[in-house]
């Protein structure tokens, strides 16, 4: 991994408990990556999606788009977003890293915080935006910004339309792998873990799409059934956390242990929740043909390079959960309007381009699916520096 350009450590005052930010790199001044909050959050995991942020960004350059893409950063904070401190936590940590929110870090939800308690904590915490930074990038502000308010008001069947597109990304990623295979949807299985904003909007297009959702793991364990879960009855069932009221269940479904998930009879995991989910000493219990890393870093490296071996395919997170970013950036500087059939069909459009490139590449080179977006990343940077310029 590359030296990132700027690493801080931060101690609350009140809490002793420790927040993180990580820039990777600047594109025409400005970098873009979520901010997380979770127990055991490290600096060494924020550098990691920081770098993840930096290849992402790169993966949907279009020379011909509005959308320029941005450097990669991120933050952390060690925390348990469920306790009673969380909040006035998360409004102290923005408050101390307003200079660079304001000047070129722009952020937004990641794992353990929704949009909307990131955009109260920042307005709590004095900041315009919690992606002010890229405002002068624009051409037209109070138009991007009024596009961008709109698009995060719609709402499809009761969930609003930033929290679908991620799923949407993660679910065509899913179905190029299986068109590329020959697979049909309607025998392919499907066990998801996490019911939060990725994973649930991830079983949702899954579904839809004629796949079968087998089993999903929340807090409280997993529930499994064979012949398939009834993905809404389970969406409308959970909380904020994603944490899913077993009242719903009905006959035929069970409730397994926790990491039940991962051996469950079925083609495709999509680990949607933390990060380093599948590790060496667990990874010998799957037995689907293919990983989505809808969540970021969820399979340990050696985790991965054991699953290769047995034949199978991780699709990597810096590819299959991208559009979660992207969607932000294609209706903030006007590749899309701020409507759901234009984010879907941009969404469903980029991802299978992204994920076909990368699977190609990957079989060409005789490499993983990770290493061949790497490279295809790694091609794409200098020609973003030479053309926007950048920082490191």
């Amino acid at each position: 991994m590359t030296t990132p350009l700027l690493s801080l450590t931060w101690t609350d005052d009140v809490t002793g408990r420790q927040g993180f930010l990580v820039i990777d790199r600047l594109v025409r001044g400005v970098c873009s990556g979520g901010l997380r909050m979770r127990p055991g959050c490290t600096s060494d995991e924020v550098a990691g999606l920081a770098r993840g942020m930096s290849l992402k960004e790169a993966l949907h350059y279009d020379p011909e788009a509005r959308y320029v893409p941005l450097g990669g950063a991120k933050g952390g904070i060690d925390c348990d977003p469920r306790d009673p401190e969380a909040y006035g936590l998360l409004v102290r940590y923005l408050r101390t890293m307003r200079p660079y929110i304001e000047s070129f870090w722009t952020t937004g939800e990641d794992l353990g915080l929704t949009q909307d308690v990131v955009d109260r904590a920042a307005a709590e915490a004095g900041l315009v935006s919690s992606v002010q930074a890229v405002y002068p990038l624009l051409d037209d502000e109070a138009g991007a910004r009024r596009r961008l308010a709109e698009a995060f008001a719609v709402e499809v069947d009761g969930i609003g339309l930033d929290e679908l597109v991620g799923g949407c990304g993660v679910a065509e990623s899913v179905l190029t792998a299986l068109d590329r295979a020959g697979v049909p949807c309607w025998r392919t299985r499907v066990a998801v873990q996490g019911l939060g904003t990725m994973g649930g909007a991830t079983a949702r297009f899954l579904t839809r799409a004629g796949l079968t959702v087998v089993a999903v793991a929340d807090i409280k364990g997993t529930i499994a059934n064979p012949a398939g879960l009834d993905v809404e009855s389970l969406l409308a069932a959970r909380d904020a956390y994603g944490t899913v009221d077993r009242a719903a269940l009905r006959r035929g479904d069970r409730e397994l242990p926790g990491e039940a998930w991962l051996s469950v009879e079925a083609e495709v995991l999509v680990p949607a929740a933390v990060s380093y989910a599948i590790d060496a000493a667990n990874q010998g219990r799957v037995t689907a043909r293919w990983i989505a890393e809808a969540a970021n870093m969820p399979v340990r490296p050696d985790a991965e390079e054991a699953l290769a071996a047995r034949g199978v395919t991780v699709l990597p997170d810096v590819v299959v959960n991208s559009c979660t970013n992207a969607w932000w950036w294609w209706t903030l500087f006007g590749d899309i309007g701020p409507s759901a059939e234009e984010a879907f069909a941009h969404t469903r459009r980029s991802m299978r381009a992204l994920t076909d490139l990368t699977l190609a590449r990957a079989e060409a080179d005789g490499t993983t699916p990770r290493a061949a977006a790497h490279a295809i990343a790694e091609d794409r940077l200098p020609v973003i520096a030479e053309r926007f310029g950048r920082h490191r």
